[in-house]
């Protein structure tokens, strides 16, 4: 809300009735007079508030009254109403309605306050709102005010002086301030020449305006209180400080500059008022010196006073700042002073603020420049500009002499550095105490044992002083050690920083505007002004002396790095400015100062000396002092990163790198990368130091040039530490950026680049010349970035180029030409690779240029320049192969220029070349080629320098292949039309066409080509290559023979397949048996590879499974040859010989191409893996490598299941043939001649040896018996129709044969199962399977078939019997068994049981089916089998597997729950009479075995064959005895007698009495007693002999039990309390059960059937059981209790005998 606004003004109205109120209560008693004022106040104020609309203005025209009541009350003197009153006053003030006349009234009123001491903040507060809030107060008044205002700062009271002190600040300003306004409003009016000056002393100035002139009185007043004369304007002053009034003068000059440039007046008091009175007021301090003391002079020196100099230094600051333009001569003055204040004789603090004025005025560069064109360049004066540089730089260098130890405020001896001043105590400033302490931590300078740390003084282009702003301190305070250093160094860094980026500015700016002018007026010549010029060449020469010397200096002392980048950086731009500025000698100076820094101290670099030495003979004199640029004082203070050996041509020792030579290494870097095209001339210089650093530091060219750290070739000179190995890969990346920006150069600036290098180059090769040292490769590397980066105008640069590149390519260094080879190749493939324009496809002549030097090397003779030739030509082929069009023969010639003699890594090169031809340049190279191609990939096969070239480029061979294959049209058209132009030629010159292969067409030819190149290497002497070049040929025909015409295929069978299949069968059976050491040393050959013999026994089995393979594949194509059959004929008596070869390997192998070309695959089977690799498919494993993957391996079908194999081999899994070739693959005559073949293989692999002494030659393996045996199933599919008995007996005697066949020990834990598992070998599973299918073939085949039936039951029953009796093979078993790791039992149960079983399973299964055939009974097939089960069945626990005696027995049950029937049925043909006997000899045998159980066969074992023999005569009971009367009868009492003994005779003796009860086989005896029971009580007895049987086993049971139970009554009798052995208790119970189950009998049986005796023996056993009820035991009691049960049934009324008569 404004103070005008009616609320305001109400509430104004309100404030002062109540404060009138107010003020007459609290003067009623004491001061009636003022309570008669106040109250007529309030009349007056609500009279002017009722007359007026403006109450405002009405209230200031009568403001001296309404303000009256209030002064009188200020005039009671009591606390309490002036208070309130002075508050009304400033009320009154704040809302502007006091006039001038009540403003005098109330200052005087004030005054009046002051005098009395009364209420003095109050009246300051009142003073600052009247002189603030409006303009009322004017002269006198206002100075009166003023001067209130000062006599309060000088009372006793500390915060009234604060506060007073303050408001004098503020008032003064507000003074100004008016002034400004004013100045602000007349601004557009015209003033009149204001008149001719008069004398000084005029108290006003009468051309001024109000505001002005009081301004103006109130600083020509402040002039005289400072030089202590009476002031004109403020009466009344009692007392003055200096240091007040100089820091009121500062503030005025700093606040209010214009008002002294505009106004003459003013100007006129700071000439004639201000500048003498700094003058006088320094002069104290210029006198003084340091160390002279009163005694030596007679008048004492007034000392320099430490607040009025630093003030002085304010002023002098700001006048130099703001009025430089008014007071030019005596800034001269001035500047002089400040300079001498840097004296060394002068206090420590006044040396100190005198650098922080110098500062000041190094952040002003136009300041600087202003003093450079008053002063430098005038004839005549002061060199006011050089000297300020100077005076810093001598007074940097002062700071490190070490004052003497007389004087104490002598600078502070660092302790530290090498101690050499510690005799000077610390003044207590900061960072004193453990100096040494903070070494490592703390910025500093350290020079020749002086240390000065390095303080943070100010933000950089910014002077912050710290003794300047020190306005409170009286007393000099003390410098820290360090702080005049840290100041004098920043003011150094920013004088640079301000010079250069102010001259840089100004630089870009008359560039564009000599661009744009250039534009505009293209034809005109561009003049610069001139002037401008001047100046800066001026200020930089005069300035960097100085400058280099002090920079030289810090640089060498500086242990910080911070500090050393700041002092590097100020180097580089001034190198960089006079660059521009084209001022020579000072750009070299500072360049070299860089150089210098760069390398160890006292390196021996002569272009740095020689530059060196121009300079120091310049020696500068600064004031008197000589000042050298100082050399590098080598000191050891500074970090080192490095060691490493110097680069020259005497060996030196090794030289130290510090971590700030390579901080100034990276300056030099950034210098030459930024500023390049200044450098001019001075290249010479930046690139030598740069090649010794990159020397020193180990960097070694790598890819494109760049540098690299390298590996310490010269032994362990060369340490680098962790610091400065993170720091290379960013000193490599500068350097390399450095040379990329030279495509920013223009053409002259390039060619001093490229010259410097040539030149240092040079140098180089010279140096490596005369000995072994490693050469620097710096130029090379940096002659091969410049032409990488400047490609684009690469012609103007590539005679000189590569023609020095070439030179250095022949050097005899070798590492010196290796990277010259590297060089110049890696530009030539840039070049070739660049996008010119035009490309170079359009521009034939550059392209012959850039190749040009790559055809030069090849004179060269060092085999390591040839490689590189190699390489680059690999790259070439990589980058630009598609481009190269007829230039491929040459490209062809390099690579394809081999021969043994050279070294290992020249063909390896070449062959890389050639591989990148085949995979990628094939399609663009014209056809013509291709057999060029082929013939180059050949001659790397037959080198033999390098195995696995040979080896890949055999796989080259294929890859052509298949390109030919892809291409074929197209390459079929260019060859003949190629061929037609040659014919032409030819026919021009009469000559014939002579090439291979003529007749055939050119394609065909060309493959041809191709098969022969491959047909000499399946020959080669290395089993590698003839392994490879094996598969690669017949993948090749396989996969891309379709292309070839018929008659070419009769060339491909006869003349490269047989022909081959031919010599490699020599060469195995000729080879050598010798085993073969290992190669090498290292290299291991594997054992089945040890001997020539074997090796070439690998080829044979690739040579003829490819054959098999090609002839499966193509068959349809080669069954229209017209010669199959004698081609067949040929393949089988090859696969014969192989088979019936004497190597498993080439065996095994002949018969899977023999499964191969009856097109029969077989399963893998894991444990056939073992046999061998080759036996893991049908198609031979070997084909199928990463070469010929593209060529068509047929899908392997795996599978383990029997059932899945048979329904294959039925025919399902038979490639469908192509129609119309039915006949063909059915054609008998190939199928019997295989038939044959087969069996004349099989007979003669499995034919045991003969002679005892025989010696075991040869024993074919599991593996190759397996796969014999498995090729049967399917050839018999195509024979079957004429398949006969004779033919089945020649098969059994191989299947017989084969099985026989033993192990040798070390196969048998890959093919026998481990000892737990019962599993078949695949060679038993094969054999079954064989049987199987004989069987099925039969089953669905005629009537005159199924007399084979007999013949293999006969077989299976042969194979059943091995699980007792393993077979013989010859008469060896002994001597192989004793060789194996099992003893023979063991061995013989892993081996056959298994088989045996699985025998017996599949005869049961057969059995089951063909029972009833007429064969099977008239051979009494029955009989046979239960003959055979016999001896497993005797043998029981003794049988080598106990699982055999149990399937023995289910076998037997399922037979005869079959066979039975069937021999009831036919029981009167006589057919099964002689199986009965048979039977019961087994019954008997199994029933009651001779051999006794193990011992460790837990009782619940024994339970579970218990319950087997159970099941044995539940099937007497089931099915034989129900059938009596169709049984002989000698056999049915063989039966009973068997059924007598089983019921009585069962205990088993050698049991433990623990287990006496369970092992007693009860249940067996209760099932027999039964059994027996049943038979002799259910039916009349049929024949006497029977019935007494029966009765006889009754009678002897009964009297058995009537004697048992009578002992044990006996027993228990005698023994009292102690339980009766086990054995007894057991016996006694059986007995009991025995009776209970003979009671169940009879009461089931029909009365008549009944012998009486037999009831009265029953009867008999009565009273006996009675007595047992005494006994104690419990099982007792329960059997008796369930055998007295029964006997109610006897108890009946007696009747009379007669009824009862006995039968």
């Amino acid at each position: 809300m404004s103070t005008s606004s009616p609320e305001a003004v109400k509430k104004l109205l309100e404030n002062m009735q109540t404060d009138l109120r107010s003020l007459s209560m609290e003067c009623k008693k004491k001061f009636p007079p003022v309570k008669e004022a106040a109250e007529s106040g309030i009349v007056k104020i609500k009279t002017i508030a009722a007359r007026n609309t403006d109450i405002l203005a009405a209230l200031k025209e009568n403001s001296s009254e309404v303000v009256q009541p209030f002064l009188m009350g200020c005039g009671t003197k009591e606390p309490k109403i002036t208070q309130l009153c002075l508050a009304a006053i400033q009320r009154l003030m704040s809302h502007e309605v006091v006039s001038e006349a009540a403003a005098g009234n109330i200052i005087n009123m004030l005054w009046q306050l002051m005098e009395n001491g009364l209420e003095e903040l109050k009246l300051l507060q009142t003073v600052l709102v009247l002189l603030t809030t409006n303009t009322v107060v004017h002269d006198e008044v206002l100075s009166k005010a003023i001067v209130l205002c000062f006599r309060l700062h000088f009372t006793k009271d500390n915060i009234t002086n604060n506060t007073a002190a303050a408001t004098v600040r503020q008032v003064v300003t507000v003074v100004f301030e008016r002034m400004v306004a004013e100045d602000e409003r007349f601004k557009g009016i015209v003033e009149q020449p204001p008149p001719v000056q008069g004398n000084t002393n005029r108290r006003s100035v009468s051309t001024l305006r109000p505001s002005a002139k009081d301004a103006y009185m109130l600083f020509q007043d402040l002039c005289q209180l400072v030089n202590a004369d009476a002031p004109y304007w403020l009466v009344g002053m009692t007392e003055m400080t200096r240091t007040f009034g100089l820091e009121l003068l500062e503030s005025v000059l700093n606040d209010f500059p214009g008002v002294f440039l505009q106004h003459q007046e003013f100007s006129f008091l700071l000439k004639e008022r201000v500048c003498p009175l700094v003058i006088k007021l320094f002069s104290p301090n210029i006198k003084f010196r340091q160390g002279s003391t009163s005694a030596a002079s007679p008048a004492p020196v007034e000392k320099p006073y430490f607040p009025i100099c630093m003030r002085l230094l304010r002023v002098v600051s700001v006048l130099i700042k703001h009025f430089y333009s008014l007071l030019v001569t005596e800034c001269e003055i001035f500047l002089s002073l400040l300079v001498k204040f840097l004296d060394g004789e002068k206090p420590q603090w006044l040396r100190a603020v005198a650098v922080e004025s110098v500062h000041r005025l190094c952040v002003q560069p136009h300041l600087l420049r202003s003093f450079c064109q008053s002063y430098d360049m005038k004839q005549h004066s002061t060199k006011v500009f050089r000297d300020i540089v100077n005076a810093l730089g001598s007074f940097i260098q002062s700071l490190f002499i070490v004052p003497n130890a007389g004087n104490t405020a002598a600078i502070t001896a660092p302790a530290g550095g090498s101690g050499s001043g510690a005799q000077g105590t610390a003044q207590g400033g900061p960072g004193t105490g453990g100096v040494s302490g903070n070494l490592t931590t703390q910025a500093a300078f350290e020079y020749r044992g002086t240390w000065i740390p390095l303080m943070t003084v100010s933000v950089q282009g910014s002077a912050k002083a710290t003794y300047l702003e020190m306005l409170d301190k009286v007393e000099p305070p003390s410098i820290p050690e360090g702080y005049a250093m840290s100041v004098a160094f920043s003011a150094l860094l920013d004088l640079v920083r301000g010079i250069t980026s102010m001259i840089e500015r100004e630089l870009a700016v008359e560039e564009e505007a000599a661009a744009e002018f250039r534009e505009t007026r293209p034809d005109q010549e561009w003049q610069p002004q001139p002037g401008a010029h001047l100046v800066w060449e001026e200020m930089v020469s005069a300035c960097w002396c100085g400058l280099l010397a002090a920079l030289s200096l810090l640089l060498d002392a500086s242990t910080d790095e911070t500090a050393t980048e700041n002092i590097l950086k100020a180097e580089l731009t001034m190198a960089s400015l006079c660059g521009r500025l084209g001022l020579v000698t000072p750009r070299d100076a500072f360049i070299t100062a860089i150089c210098k820094a760069s390398l160890p101290p006292h390196y021996a670099l002569t272009v740095l000396s020689s530059n060196a030495a121009n300079l120091s003979s310049k020696a500068y004199s600064i004031q008197g002092q000589s000042v050298q640029i100082i050399s590098p004082s080598s000191e050891s203070h500074q970090q080192v990163v490095a060691v490493g050996q110097p680069l020259t041509a005497q060996p030196q020792g090794t030289v130290v790198l510090t971590a700030k030579n390579i901080q100034c290494m990276r300056t030099l870097l950034n210098l030459a990368h930024c500023h390049g095209a200044v450098l001019g001339t001075s290249w010479q210089l930046v690139l030598a130091t740069l090649q010794h650093l990159v020397w020193i530091l180990g960097l070694k060219p790598g890819l494109g040039g760049a540098l690299k750290p390298g590996r310490a070739v010269e032994g362990p000179s060369t340490v680098l530490t962790t610091a400065v190995m993170t720091d290379l890969p960013v000193i490599s990346n500068i350097l390399s950026r450095l040379f990329e920006s030279s495509q920013y150069l223009d053409d002259v600036s390039l060619h001093h680049l490229i010259n410097a290098l040539c030149s240092l180059s040079l140098e180089a090769m010279e140096m490596a010349y005369g000995n072994n040292k490693e050469p620097s490769l710096f130029a090379v590397a940096k002659l091969l970035e410049t032409g990488l980066v400047n490609m684009d105008r690469i012609e103007i640069l590539w005679r000189p180029l590569t023609g020095h590149l070439l030179e250095v390519c022949q050097h005899p260094n070798s590492r010196m030409r290796e990277w010259g080879a590297e060089a110049l190749t890696a530009l030539i493939k840039a070049g070739l690779a660049y996008k010119h324009d035009p490309p170079l496809a359009q521009n034939q002549r550059l392209q012959l240029l850039l190749l040009n030097p790559l055809k030069e090397l090849s004179n060269v003779l060092h085999a390591d320049i040839r490689q590189k030739q190699l390489e680059s030509v690999l790259q070439i082929l990589q980058s630009q192969g598609d481009s190269l069009g007829p230039g491929w023969p040459l490209v062809l010639g390099v690579i394809g220029a081999i021969r043994n003699d050279q070294g290992e890594s020249l063909i390896r090169t070449a062959f890389q070349c050639l591989q990148l031809v085949v995979t990628d340049f094939l399609p663009t190279m014209p056809c013509t080629c291709l057999q060029i191609v082929v013939d180059v990939a050949g001659s790397f096969g037959l080198q033999n320098q390098e195995l696995n070239i040979s080896l890949t480029s055999i796989g080259l061979l294929w890859n052509i292949s298949d390109y030919f294959f892809q291409r074929g049209e197209a390459i079929t058209q260019e060859l003949e039309r190629e061929e037609e132009a040659l014919q032409k030629q030819a026919q021009e010159k009469g000559e014939t066409l002579n090439r291979p292969f003529h007749p055939a067409p050119p394609f065909d030819c060309l493959w041809l080509c191709l098969y022969a190149k491959l047909g000499e290497l399946c020959v080669d002497p290395r089993p590698a290559v003839r392994k490879s070049a094996g598969q690669t040929l017949f993948s090749t025909i396989a996969a891309h023979g379709t292309l070839l015409q018929q008659p070419t295929w009769h060339i491909v069978v006869w003349k490269v397949l047989f022909h081959l299949l031919h010599c490699v069968r020599t060469s195995s059976t000729t080879a050598d048996k010798e085993k073969i050491e290992s190669g090498g040393g290292n290299i291991l050959i594997h054992h089945s590879r040890d001997t020539a013999e074997k090796q070439w026994a690998e080829t044979w089995v690739l040579t003829l499974a490819g054959v098999a393979r090609i002839f499966n594949t193509r068959r349809y194509l080669l069954q229209q040859l017209g010669d199959f059959f004698e081609a067949w004929e040929v393949l089988l008596n090859h696969i014969q010989s192989a088979a019936l070869s004497k190597n498993n390997e080439v065996s095994l192998a002949a018969l899977k191409s023999f499964q191969e070309i009856l097109q029969i695959v077989t399963p893998v089977k894991d444990s056939d893996k073992a046999g061998d690799a080759l036996a893991a498919m049908g198609v031979p494993a070997v084909l199928i490598d990463p070469l010929s993957a593209s060529g068509p391996g047929r899908p392997l079908v795996r599978s383990d299941s029997l059932v899945e194999r048979l329904t294959r081999y039925n025919g399902a899994e038979l490639q469908a043939p192509p129609p119309g070739e039915e006949s063909a693959l059915e054609d008998s005559a190939l199928w019997w001649s295989a038939w044959n073949t087969w069996y004349r293989t099989g007979t003669d692999s499995t034919r045991p040896p003969g002679g005892p002494t025989e010696k075991l030659s040869f024993i074919p393996s599991q593996p190759f018996l397996t796969a014999l045996i498995q090729i049967f199933p399917a050839l018999y599919q195509h024979i079957k129709a004429n398949f006969s008995m004779e033919d089945l007996k020649k098969l059994g005697v191989i299947l017989h044969g084969a099985v026989s066949v033993p192990i040798s020990s070390d196969a048998s834990p890959f093919i026998l199962p481990s000892y737990t598992e019962a599993v078949l070998t695949s060679l038993q599973e094969a054999v079954l399977t064989a049987l199987d299918v004989l069987q099925k073939a039969i089953c669905v085949g005629p009537e005159n078939l199924q007399v084979m039936y007999p013949a293999i039951f006969e077989q299976l029953l042969l194979f059943v019997e091995f699980s007792c009796k393993p077979p013989q093979y010859g008469r060896m078993e002994t001597k192989h068994v004793a060789n194996a790791k099992y003893n023979q039992a063991e061995w013989v149960a892993l081996n056959y049981v298994p088989f045996a079983e699985r025998s017996l399973e599949v005869l049961v299964d057969l059995y089951h089916k063909t029972a009833c055939h007429k064969a099977v009974i008239n051979e009494k097939v029955l009989q046979n089998i239960i003959k055979a089960l016999r001896m497993p069945l005797g043998l029981k626990y003794a049988c080598p597997s106990e699982s055999t005696w149990k399937l023995a027995v289910s076998s037997l049950l399922k037979v005869l729950s079959i066979g039975l029937p069937v021999a009831r049925q036919h029981a009167s043909s006589g057919k099964f009479d002689t199986m009965w006997p048979e039977l019961a000899s087994a019954f008997e045998d199994f029933l009651f075995t001779k051999s006794t159980p193990p011992d460790n066969l837990s009782i619940q074992e024994f339970q579970k064959n218990e319950a087997i023999d159970v099941e044995v005569v539940q099937l007497i009971s089931s099915e034989i005895l129900p059938f009596a009367n169709f049984i002989p009868k000698d056999f049915v009492g063989q039966i009973m007698a068997m059924l007598n003994k089983g019921s009585i005779h069962s205990q088993s003796p050698s049991f433990t009495e623990a287990e006496i009860d369970v092992r007693m086989r009860e249940e067996f005896s209760k099932v027999c007693f039964e059994t027996l029971l049943q038979f002799s009580f259910s039916n009349k007895v049929s024949t006497p002999q029977e019935g007494y049987i029966s009765r006889m086993a009754l009678s002897v049971l009964l009297k058995r039990s009537q004697d048992v139970l009578r002992r044990y009554v006996e027993d228990e009798r005698l023994s009292g309390h102690c339980p009766l052995p086990r054995q007894q208790v057991t016996e006694i119970i059986f007995v009991l059960k025995a009776i209970s189950t003979l009671m169940d009998s009879l009461k089931k049986t029909k009365p008549e059937n009944v012998d009486g005796n037999t009831w009265a023996q029953v009867i008999a056993l009565y009273p006996t059981l009675v007595e047992c009820i005494t006994c104690s035991s419990s099982e007792v009691s329960s059997a008796l209790k369930e055998a007295l049960g029964p006997f109610k049934d006897f108890m009946q009324p007696p009747v009379s005998r007669v009824q009862n008569g006995e039968s």
